[in-house]
C-alpha cells in the first residue's frame, strides 16, 4: 500500500462501528481502559461542531484502517494556537504502509490552515515502530511529561 492508495477524510457518523474497533485497539494498545459512557462522549464529541474535537480516518480499499483525533489549544507563548494530535492508532495488519503518516500529514494541513503554531503528540517511549515514523518528521522533544490525576 503506498500514501496513494489511502484516502483521508473526516470521520462520519457511519464509521462508528468500524471506529469503535480502532478506539478499543487503541486502548488496548495503551493498556488502558476506559467506560462506555466516555467512549460514547469521545463519540459525540467528535460530531459536535461547537466541540473543540476532530477526528480523521484513513480509509483504504473501502476499509476504514486508521483514525486521528486532535484538537487546537491557545498557548501562553504564542498568538496562534498550538495543535495537539491526541489520538493516532492504524489497524496492526496495515501499519508500516503509509496510513499513519497520511493521517499526521491531514492533522498537519488541518494546523497550517487554521495558522497554528506547533503540531504535537506524545507516545510511549517504548513504542519504537511509531517512533521511526513520528521522528521522520522531528525529533523527541527533551521535555518530561507529568501527569496528575484528578478525582472529584
Amino acid at each position: 500500500m503506498s500514501n496513494s492508495s489511502v484516502t483521508i477524510r473526516p470521520i462520519e457518523l457511519g464509521d462508528k462501528e468500524r471506529w469503535l474497533e480502532l478506539w478499543n485497539g487503541y486502548l488496548t494498545f495503551y493498556e488502558s481502559t476506559l467506560s462506555p459512557e466516555i467512549t460514547e462522549l469521545t463519540w459525540q464529541r467528535l460530531h459536535d461542531p461547537l466541540f473543540n474535537l476532530y477526528g480523521l480516518v484513513a480509509v483504504h480499499e473501502g476499509e476504514v484502517v486508521g483514525l486521528a483525533h486532535f484538537l487546537f489549544r491557545p498557548s501562553s507563548w504564542a498568538v496562534n494556537d498550538y495543535c495537539y494530535l491526541e489520538d493516532l492508532f492504524v489497524s496492526e495488519n496495515i501499519r508500516g504502509a503509509g496510513a499513519g503518516r497520511s493521517l499526521i500529514d491531514a492533522v498537519i494541513a488541518a494546523a497550517r490552515a487554521k495558522m497554528s503554531g506547533r503540531v504535537y503528540w506524545t507516545t510511549k517511549e517504548s513504542n519504537t515502530r511509531a517512533r521511526v515514523l513520528y521522528d521522520s518528521y522531528t525529533p523527541a522533544s527533551e521535555f518530561v511529561q507529568y501527569r496528575l490525576p484528578q478525582t472529584y
